[in-house]
């Protein structure tokens, strides 16, 4: 019998309900547990195809959802853009609808959301977003987990996010918050705050679970009590031309250890990587004490494997 994601696309934590985010987390540390036990290799999409799109450059995302596959039973196609007729103007919908003759899933990294929307539209088999300009999903689920498990119920702690709000992994670390009920505070320059439709999904979201939402400008208010605190790149991929000004605006969101020690004793950093050092994280919070950067990049395999199996067993 199909399970109650079987089928779907997955394009924002927005897809998913506060008890399917609980789902997959719950589905990620059952696998987890099962890979340190030793089952590297747990069959269950045997037979099955999942064609890989990439639009933009990974070494987290490609490696990670190539080996998830793989230890599913499945077999990962691997594309760049200019590896298919997309390189040469084919529509998105045409190669949506062609790919889903030949493939049991899609998966795609890409510059625009747009692009996913459509291809959501005319695919007839999941569609997974991983990574648009608008949210990165999986990698918010990542980080859920990695919270769980370096501090137990969410809904219990306090996360900070320090820098450009207005990005794609600031956006769906909110949703995900907003969806397991904790306290989350995003501190950025007001013209970098999340985008208003992400924001007006977030307080909704808080309406059901309880969770808290705070907006400021001031990163050493914010960062105060906190259990966990994010950051991310400064100039995302397709940003470069704002390099200059963004790096001016955002100097004083830096994560050091002067910010942290404003934190709770116990707190934990995070940050998606790749990270630029001496930018928006310095070296000395990047590879101290505070730092969980590392599990939480494993835990993209853990849940990108939740995910799959869940959308496609």
């Amino acid at each position: 019998m199909p399970g109650p994601l079987s089928g779907r696309d997955l394009l924002s934590i927005n897809d998913l309900s506060p008890e399917e985010v609980r789902l997959v987390l719950d589905e990620a540390r059952a696998l987890k547990l099962r890979f340190y036990a030793g089952e590297r290799i747990i069959p269950v999409l045997r037979g099955k195809t999942i064609a890989l799109i990439f639009e933009k450059p990974s070494t987290r995302t490609r490696v990670s959802m190539e080996v998830a596959a793989l230890q599913l039973g499945a077999t990962p196609l691997v594309f760049n853009r200019n590896e298919l007729q997309l390189g040469r103007g084919e529509p998105v919908k045409d190669t949506a609808r062609v790919l889903s003759r030949y493939v049991d899933a899609i998966a795609a990294r890409v510059y625009s959301h747009r692009s996913l929307v459509e291809m959501a539209a005319y695919a007839d088999v999941p569609v997974i977003n991983m990574l648009s300009d608008l949210e990165h999903p999986l990698q918010a689920l990542a980080d859920a987990l990695t919270i769980i498990e370096k501090k137990g119920d969410l809904s219990r702690l306090k996360v900070v996010y320090v820098g450009d709000a207005r990005n794609n992994v600031a956006h769906s670390l909110l949703l995900v918050v907003a969806k397991l009920g904790g306290h989350i505070v995003m501190a950025a320059p007001r013209q970098l705050w999340p985008r208003s439709e992400i924001l007006e999904a977030a307080k909704l979201a808080a309406e059901e679970t309880g969770a808290a939402i705070e907006l400021m400008e001031d990163p050493r208010e914010a960062v105060k009590g906190a259990d966990v605190v994010y950051t991310d790149v400064w100039v995302s991929m397709g940003e470069e031309a704002e390099a200059e000004e963004r790096r001016r605006l955002l100097q004083p969101y830096q994560v050091n250890a002067e910010l942290m020690q404003l934190a709770r004793r116990d707190a934990i950093f995070m940050h998606c990587l790749p990270a630029h050092r001496s930018e928006e994280v310095t070296e000395e919070v990047l590879e101290g004490r505070w730092s969980v950067v590392w599990d939480q990049a494993e835990n993209r395999l853990h849940v990108q494997k939740a995910v799959l199996s869940l959308l496609l067993s």
